[in-house]
């Protein structure tokens, strides 16, 4: 279990932390000598199962805000530490509201300093906590009254945080390994290491991973998992990657080490957003904050899918737009800040990384970033087969889950192919098939003397956003049934047909025998119509007519190929390859 710490500046934080577990975690001679946190501290603890504890200290001033939320990303549990002798103070109630904005469900107060005040004092401030508390997800979490420099109550919180840690459940490391950078420094010996909080995923020295966003490839050398050396990380853990393949200034705060396949940065991507009821004012469209997400920040926009302003308490769809590329899933948090970084705004979570630059409020995109709100993930693909086909490869990174397909409906249909996989609901199919067929028939109308459109410009025409190779699933399957037919390369209904005049059909015949003796050279169509006593005009009709009969092959404007002329051709390619 990962523990971070929460609270105004000089409220015993860091000193709290020495006290539990030994360590000072101001490592910076700047921290010793302002006797202020600057920067993230750690600490570890084993644990009498063999497990350890990890805490985060974080800054308390509200200069340093940023690097609270750097080191409040991924944490499991929080220490709201408050001094007995100031009592609740402003950096206590942003960094509450951080954390309730994150959905971080587990904590405990520690109320220090109790040796500083009256027991009436220790009482008055324990009920504006409990008060505080109340609007939150941390509502009714235990209050420990101790002082970090005489050991009162010390022992007994050490004891609700060892036995909170011991009840945790253990995360399954499913899905691939993701964790966000926080630190990066270079150990003699060593060469490259970063540090960060797993979020999913494990990883095993030697593995093959990815800068995000840069995209640079590195391999995993050696590691250490919660302050111990190990041979694989996971989920739940801080971390220390030795990292081969790149250098220290080429990583920074904010980037992520993922799996390969997990490498996908976003600049724009569609989220949940709650504007914080503390909020001063409504936050308008378009307008321009401060963006934390895991351990990056970065400045954004706020485009609004839902309404032009989003009052304070009020919960809204939204997509922000990011001034550089970041790495964010499925699910993530994140936490807004004021154009000025001197407020927070509100948070959310991440519900597609991949968000549209166009059409970002249409019915049908609202109507799928509701159902991708749905926390359980059978029950999310279910809502989306309702809407449209899935991308399951596309949905496989963005949600980062190895099998989607186990989760699908049992009616739902499934397209294999070496570009892609995807899912469509049984309902869904059918109504693509059944706007093939429609999109056909109109084509036979407007287009009586043709055959019908081959299948690439069937697909344009009526089917756009179908990938091809589901769009070719579908014609296989109403090739099957019989309700399509294929003429050549021409798509057509089974009612449908060309039919050459009496006329034509002459023409045909008397032309003929000259296209077959010519075998490779045919004539052109001018030599056609010469010999026919015909114009080229109504010579190439016929032969276009012909074409879309599957009676001939159109190779160049005016040169025409019998099927069998062709299949000989092909069969020429064949023996050379």
């Amino acid at each position: 279990m990962i523990v971070g710490t929460a609270g105004h500046i000089d409220h015993g934080k860091t000193t709290l932390v020495h006290a539990l577990t030994g360590v000072d975690t101001d490592r910076l001679e700047a921290e010793k000598l302002r006797g202020i946190s600057i920067e993230l501290g750690y600490a570890y603890q084993p644990l009498a199962d063999g497990g350890v504890l990890g805490f985060v200290d974080v800054p308390g001033h509200e200069r340093f805000i940023h690097t609270m939320l750097a080191g409040a990303a991924g944490i499991d549990f929080a220490l709201l530490v408050v001094a007995a002798d100031d009592g609740v103070m402003p950096q206590t109630r942003e960094h509450l509201n951080i954390l309730d904005l994150l959905g971080i469900k587990q904590g405990a107060v520690a109320l220090t300093k109790i040796d500083r005040v009256e027991p009436g004092r220790v009482d008055e401030v324990g009920n504006d906590l409990q008060r505080l508390l109340a609007e939150t997800a941390l509502a009714g979490m235990p209050l420990f009254p101790v002082s970090a420099t005489g050991g009162q109550g010390v022992e007994a919180l050490r004891h609700h945080l060892h036995q909170a840690a011991q009840a945790m459940p253990q995360t399954r490391g499913e899905g691939g390994f993701r964790l966000a950078v926080d630190r990066s420094f270079t150990l003699k010996g060593a060469g490259t290491i970063v540090t960060g909080t797993v979020f999913a995923g494990s990883v095993r020295v030697g593995d093959e991973l990815v800068l995000t966003p840069a995209g640079k490839s590195v391999r995993l050398r050696g590691l250490h998992a919660m302050n111990r050396s190990a041979q694989e990380g996971r989920a739940g853990q801080r971390c220390a990657l030795n990292l081969g393949g790149v250098g220290k200034d080429d990583i920074q705060r904010g980037d992520w080490i993922v799996t390969p396949r997990l490498h996908a940065p976003t600049a724009r991507f569609d989220v949940q957003l709650t504007l914080s009821p503390q909020a001063s004012a409504g936050l308008p469209h378009w307008a321009p904050v401060h963006l934390h997400l895991g351990a990056a920040h970065v400045v954004a926009r706020v485009a609004l899918l839902e309404g032009e302003t989003l009052a304070p308490g009020r919960t809204a769809l939204a997509q922000l737009v990011t001034a550089r590329p970041i790495g964010a899933l499925h699910g993530d948090r994140f936490i807004l800040r004021d154009a000025d970084a001197r407020h927070t705004l509100g948070g959310g979570r991440v519900l597609d990384p991949d968000g549209p630059a166009r059409k970002r409020k249409t019915p049908l995109r609202l109507a799928e970033l509701a159902a991708l709100q749905t926390p359980d993930t059978a029950q999310r693909l279910a809502r989306l087969l309702d809407i449209q086909g899935l991308d399951l490869d596309r949905l496989a990174v963005h949600w980062n889950r190895d099998a989607l397909a186990g989760a699908l409906p049992p009616d739902s249909m499934r397209v294999h192919a070496s570009s892609g996989n995807w899912a469509f609901s049984a309902p869904h199919w059918r109504s693509l098939q059944e706007k093939l067929r429609a999109g056909l028939a109109g084509f036979h109308e407007q287009f009586p003397d043709e055959l019908g459109p081959d299948a690439a410009r069937a697909r344009r025409m009526f089917l756009p956003r179908l990938p091809a190779a589901a769009f070719a699933a579908l014609t296989d399957e109403l090739l099957a049934d019989g309700t399509l037919q294929r003429s050549g390369s021409w798509l057509h209904l089974p009612t449908h047909r060309i039919t050459l005049t009496q006329e034509e059909e002459a023409l045909y015949q008397r032309i003929r025998p000259g296209l077959a003796e010519a075998s490779f050279d045919p004539p052109w169509v001018r030599d056609l119509a010469r010999l026919a006593g015909r114009d080229e005009a109504s010579m190439r009709r016929l032969l276009q007519k012909l074409a879309r009969q599957g009676k001939l092959y159109q190779v160049v404007r005016d040169l025409f190929y019998l099927p069998e002329t062709i299949a000989r051709l092909a069969a020429v390619v064949q023996e050379l390859e």
